[in-house]
This record gives structure tokens, C-alpha cells and sequence, in this order.
């Protein structure tokens, strides 16, 4: 593997650990995402040092998130992998499987928590007010990103951009 390459998968999981995915998917996706060619499950395996199965368990998974699809290459009988390539809708996929897995099960134990404050069970005045700002600010945020979510994409990525603007006008 290429230095910069090899720079990028590695760095690709670190970052992937810390949020709570697994290393060899990230460094799958990335080795995908870099190369300039779709690549067999052999030649990930390669590339990466690892064991043909962990391969084919993590490009299930990034299958399943939709970052990854399978292409069949003219007189290869190979299956070969290939990373979506526009970088906006790659992100969107990984902002979309993050809140899946961090915000949406925090939302839904403060809405629970906060049945049972309205239900009468008993807790202190702190909390109560600590849970209602909580979950008042997690219902905001989702309720933001569900609308930003709905606009078109051309959309999403000039408000990007404008909001970087934004914190000039603001000062």
C-alpha cells in the first residue's frame, strides 16, 4: 500500500474507534474510498493484512449502511467493492448512522425518564429541571436535523457554506 494511503486507512480507523465503530470497517471503507478502482474482497484482505472473514463481515456492513456497493468487473468472476465517491452523501450516511446509535437511544431514555417524572415518580427538583432542559434541547436538535435532513441536498450544502459565513455576520 502507497504511504498516503496507508496514512489514510490508518487514520480512518483511530478516528472510527472513537466513535464507537470498528476499526476494520473503517479502514475498509477508506482503503474503498481512496482507491481508484474497485477492489475483490482478496485484494482488501491484501492490502490490509487481515482475515478474509472479517473482510466479508465488515463490507456487509458497510453494505448494509449503504456507503459500499458491490460491481462486477467484465471477465473478473470476482465480486469487487467500491466506496460511494461524492463526499456530501457519504457524509450525510455517517451523520445518519451516528444519530441512529448516539441520539436517537439518548432521546428516547430522556423521553422515558421524563414519563415517569410525569407519571409522579419521585425525584428531586434538580433533576427534573436538568431532564427537561435535556430532552428540550435533544427534541430541538432533532427536530433541526429531521428539517435540514428534508431539503434537498444542493440545499443542505449551500447552508454549509453559508453558515460559515454566518458567525462573521453574527460578531
Amino acid at each position: 500500500m502507497i504511504p498516503v494511503l496507508e496514512k489514510l486507512v490508518l487514520h480512518w480507523g483511530e478516528m472510527a474507534s472513537r466513535w464507537g465503530i470498528s476499526r476494520m470497517v473503517a479502514q475498509i471503507h477508506a482503503l474503498l474510498y481512496f482507491s481508484p478502482k474497485p477492489l475483490a474482497a482478496d485484494e482488501i484482505v491484501e492490502a490490509l493484512g487481515v482475515a478474509r472473514s472479517h473482510v466479508s463481515n465488515s463490507l456487509r456492513e458497510l453494505r448494509s449502511w449503504g456507503v459500499v456497493k458491490m460491481v462486477h468487473i467484465r471477465g473478473d468472476r470476482r465480486e469487487h467493492f467500491q466506496s460511494i465517491q461524492d463526499v456530501w452523501q457519504l457524509f450525510e450516511i455517517l451523520l445518519d448512522e451516528r444519530k441512529r446509535r448516539e441520539v436517537d437511544p439518548t432521546l428516547k431514555a430522556l423521553r422515558e425518564a421524563q414519563a415517569l417524572v410525569n407519571d409522579g415518580a419521585k425525584t428531586d427538583t434538580h433533576t427534573r429541571e436538568r431532564l427537561r432542559e435535556m430532552l428540550e434541547l435533544f427534541e430541538l436538535m432533532d427536530n433541526w436535523f429531521g428539517g435540514i435532513r428534508r431539503l434537498p441536498l444542493g440545499s443542505r450544502v449551500k447552508l454549509i457554506k453559508l453558515g460559515a459565513k454566518t458567525g462573521g455576520w453574527l460578531r
